[in-house]
């Protein structure tokens, strides 16, 4: 056998998304060159890795046990990677953070002064639904999460990193009862505050929008499809350009906090270990450089 690292890189992207199309996307290939490269590898075995059903691809029983054995391959070459700079005296590994989709306006004010100072460590930060976070989290599949709300079905410990504060917008100040209120997915920590705030059971016969990311609700507020609950931390710039207004409401802003949180408990990596030290000893110098003006918003 005669296959390469890149091939069996290539290959591992397309299990993960069942697809070449998305593999060549994550991959920044084009897609005739993920193919290619699926093809030669493919030749090295003589059992099929891949079947085309209908329009899908499928990842046959030998191709996951393939990637399995990939995915160690992988690991043993970072452990390789990690072990060179260790002796090199330089602090490394891999440090792995799930992240609810709005902490993405948190957590990388948090690993940028980190990564600087700690180069030789690798970071994979995951930005999904609650769920899933709480889903690695639990599988020890990651080393932090970052969340608005803590979970109930796990203990965790946390070091809360800034307040939530979250703002009842439109794509103008005055509140139409008319226009349909515009809610995350089921299970979101921004659904379940906006729930509490207008009361779900007086909201059962009210026209609703579900959106699945935050994104996409506030791309539908501005568009003037409806009114919604936003964390100001992800509305910055439309509030400053006028796409977005508050609506003053009574009992808002709502108020939670992002936490880093996790396993209690949990055997940390010195990875892992140097960043949560990092972000406890310097949390009020990231907060008062990245955060400032967030703090001391008023409307």
């Amino acid at each position: 056998m005669n296959y390469t690292i890149n091939q069996i890189r290539v290959f591992l992207k397309v299990v993960e998304f069942q697809s070449v199309t998305k593999a060549s996307e994550a991959l920044f290939m084009t897609q005739p060159a993920v193919s290619i490269q699926l093809k030669n590898f493919q030749e090295q075995f003589k059992i099929p890795l891949t079947q085309q059903v209908g329009r899908g691809l499928h990842i046959t029983d030998f191709g996951l046990e393939i990637a399995e054995i990939a995915k160690r391959i992988f690991n043993e070459l970072d452990e390789l990677k990690f072990k060179t700079k260790e002796y090199e005296g330089v602090l490394t590994g891999r440090l792995k953070i799930s992240s609810a989709s709005t902490g993405k306006y948190v957590i990388p004010f948090f690993l940028s002064d980190f990564l600087n100072k700690f180069p030789g460590i690798d970071l994979i930060l995951d930005v999904t639904n609650k769920s899933r976070v709480i889903e690695s989290l639990t599988e020890n599949e990651i080393d932090f999460a970052v969340v608005s709300v803590l979970p109930n079905e796990i203990n965790v410990c946390e070091e809360v990193l800034v307040e939530n504060k979250l703002f009842f917008v439109g794509s103008s100040d005055n509140y139409n009862l008319k226009k349909p209120l515009i809610f995350r997915e089921e299970g979101s920590a921004t659904r379940h505050e906006m729930e509490n705030f207008f009361d779900l059971g007086k909201l059962s016969k009210r026209k609703k929008i579900e959106l699945t990311s935050n994104e996409a609700v506030k791309q539908a507020v501005m568009a003037g499809l409806g009114h919604s609950v936003l964390p100001l931390i992800g509305i910055k710039n439309e509030l400053s350009n006028g796409s977005l207004k508050i609506i003053n409401k009574p009992g808002l802003p709502l108020k939670t906090d992002w936490r880093l949180i996790w396993l209690k408990n949990k055997n940390f990596s010195p990875a892992a270990s140097a960043f949560l030290d990092f972000t406890q000893i310097n949390k009020s110098i990231i907060l008062e450089n990245h955060f400032k003006w967030y703090n001391e918003f008023r409307y």
